[in-house]
């Protein structure tokens, strides 16, 4: 299949349609899990996946919940601690979580994709560190080598380069380092001091370490950005060759993050500007040859995700863009999401929470969901909008065994005035995303959605298109 690659970026467009909805990490969308689903529903969802005919391989997200201190855009969850007491502590208990997940998947199901996400993950020190992935590889038939992702998101200011060698040792191929922005006042605005030269020692050090990918994490609609700041921020970024670049749109909702009520709401850019530093980069990243692969992500023409587009193989989850398509995911640590068959579910967000579960040795199931079959269909239209920016209409027929007009009929009313403003074109064969409407994806998305309905959208709220 031929990636989709070619973007126009229309600002007023942009502004016009700059509206709340889920980012599509998952269908049904994490806001629609519930506590009715628990861990002997998930027990079954793994007895399931053994049972398919061709079984899955597997993909492992491990959650380190801890970081040394708090940046104020953030929303992920995550504990801020400097003893690093309570990292050996988590790590016991997540070596109790192993050992009561490992077993529900057959032993001949191998591990393709680990990804250690947070908070920040390398608080844990190397000791640490090697005592659990030796643990992952007792448990699970996790192997590192050239043919397993194995990646870690990184905070350059508590990271030197002995400790990405570790991270070599180990098996670890991939990194992701977070920037935001590499301007003084923005920083200081966003409690996150970091200098270009300890980002660029990490990056170096994984190159002669002889990692295969390294990402890096930029986000537009800080506090105090300007134009002139962003873009220099991107040259700088784009000298340091990453092999995919992200960037985010800052999602301002203190209501859910207390972090982020220390952002004072008259820094923040407004909608002209935010617009104004997406097309910057979309401008001097594509100068500079990175293909857009969808919604905020960035890669080389060589990399691994625009080949697996070019196959048909990209794959949309809880870490963003994925290549790994047909892997069941089990999430590990406190708040991790796991997605096993047909099923959603996520882990205590409570560290206290967590830990019980543990003690009483049941999973730390707190919620989640099985899916519907017209989830699982949904699912799969809004996967092919949101990693291919086109959808087959046949071949989704076939797949299904529907009629795609009388069973999308609400669909297609939804998406006329898209068409007509020139978001998508919509023919009897198929629905394709235009190169203006390719950072609107989660919008054109949201036609197909059956959970998110403006009344929930309001009870939870959501980020911004833009």
């Amino acid at each position: 299949m031929k990636p989709q690659s070619a973007t126009a970026f229309d600002a007023e467009l942009l502004a016009r349609h700059d509206r709340p909805g889920p980012r599509y990490t998952s269908y049904p969308p994490a806001t629609a899990f519930t506590p009715e689903f628990g861990p002997g529903h998930y027990l079954a969802a793994a007895r399931d996946s053994n049972a398919d005919p061709i079984p899955r391989p597997l993909s492992l997200y491990v959650h380190v919940p801890f970081c040394l201190s708090p940046c104020f855009y953030c929303g992920c969850t995550r504990i801020i601690s400097r003893d690093p007491a309570r990292s050996e502590l988590y790590l016991d208990y997540l070596q109790r979580e192993i050992e009561l997940t490992a077993p529900l998947f057959d032993r001949d199901r191998r591990v393709l994709q680990l990804h250690f996400g947070g908070g920040t993950p390398n608080v844990l020190a190397p000791p640490l560190l090697a005592r659990l992935m030796q643990h992952l590889q007792q448990h699970f038939r996790l192997q590192p080598g050239a043919d397993v992702e194995a990646g870690m998101e990184l905070d350059p200011r508590s990271c030197d380069a002995v400790y990405v060698e570790t991270l070599a040792d180990l098996g670890f191929n991939r990194i992701s380092v977070g920037v935001q922005d590499f301007n003084p006042a923005v920083q200081a605005a966003v409690n996150r001091l970091q200098s270009l030269e300890q980002t660029r020692r990490v990056i170096d050090t994984a190159r002669a370490c002889g990692m295969q990918s390294v990402s890096v994490d930029l986000i537009y609609g800080l506090p105090r950005q300007t134009l002139e700041g962003f873009e220099q921020t991107l040259r700088d970024v784009i000298a340091l060759a990453p092999d995919r670049i992200a960037i985010y749109g800052y999602a301002h909702l203190p209501q859910r993050f207390r972090a982020q009520r220390r952002i004072r709401t008259e820094d923040l850019p407004d909608t002209a500007l935010r617009i104004a530093l997406l097309g910057a980069a979309v401008r001097l990243l594509g100068a500079a040859g990175y293909e857009h692969i969808g919604l905020d992500h960035f890669a080389r023409a060589d990399d691994a995700l625009v080949k697996a587009q070019q196959r048909g193989q990209l794959q949309r989850n809880f870490q963003g863009y994925s290549t790994h398509a047909a892997c069941d995911l089990i999430g590990l640590g406190m708040s991790s999401i796991s997605h096993i068959g047909a099923s959603y579910s996520q882990n205590e967000r409570e560290l206290s929470a967590y830990y019980a579960a543990l003690e009483a040795g049941r999973l730390p199931v707190a919620r989640g969901l099985n899916m519907s079959p017209d989830d699982l269909i949904r699912a799969d239209a809004i996967q092919q909008i949101m990693c291919h920016a086109r959808l087959d209409i046949a071949a989704f027929e076939a797949r299904h065994r529907l009629d795609f007009r009388s069973r999308f009929a609400g669909t297609l009313r939804q998406l006329a005035p898209l068409a007509q403003q020139g978001l998508v074109t919509l023919s009897p064969g198929q629905i394709t995303v235009t190169p203006a409407g390719r950072f609107l994806l989660r919008v054109i998305a949201l036609c197909f959605d059956n959970h998110t309905a403006p009344a929930a959208a309001a009870a939870v709220p959501l980020s911004r298109a833009i």
